[in-house]
């Protein structure tokens, strides 16, 4: 079990990436915080595992 924005997800074994998709969310677009440390976006291949607590937030433009 996962940890995402403070809610539980069976998301362990799947890469940032996936869950990103998952999300809708465009990686160039997003920032990721695993266990409050962030993370390079040339890691979002890591695969996540039982115990991580991750934070995503998505970039939205507007004026």
């Amino acid at each position: 079990m996962v940890t995402i924005n403070g809610e539980p997800k069976e998301v362990a074994g799947k890469s940032v990436l996936e869950v990103l998709a998952s999300m809708d969310l465009d990686p160039k677009r997003s920032a990721v915080m695993i266990g409050g440390e962030i993370l390079p976006k040339a890691e979002y291949e890591k695969t996540l595992k039982d115990g991580d607590e991750v934070d995503i937030v998505g970039f939205v433009g507007g004026g």
